[in-house]
C-alpha cells in the first residue's frame, strides 16, 4: 500500500487497518520466535513500513508534523 492511498483513506478505515496490521505483526513475530518459518519472510518489513506510512499520515492529519 502506498502513501498516496493511505493518505486519501479516512481516518476511521486507517484506525481499523493500523489495528489489523499490528494483529498480523504480532502473528507473524510469533511464528518467528516459535521458530518457525513464516510463509512469506519479506512481509514483515511490508507490514512494517506500511504502518510506518499510517503512523505518518495520522500524525501529519493531526498537525503534529510538518508537510
Amino acid at each position: 500500500m502506498n502513501y498516496k492511498e493511505i493518505k486519501s483513506m479516512p481516518e476511521s478505515e486507517k484506525k481499523e487497518k493500523e489495528a489489523e496490521l499490528r494483529k498480523e505483526l504480532m502473528k507473524l513475530y510469533a511464528q518467528v520466535a516459535t521458530g518457525t518459518n513464516p510463509e512469506s519472510p519479506g512481509k514483515i518489513k511490508q507490514i512494517r513500513k506500511t504502518l510506518a506510512r499510517i503512523i505518518t499520515s495520522r500524525k501529519q492529519a493531526r498537525g503534529e508534523l510538518k508537510k
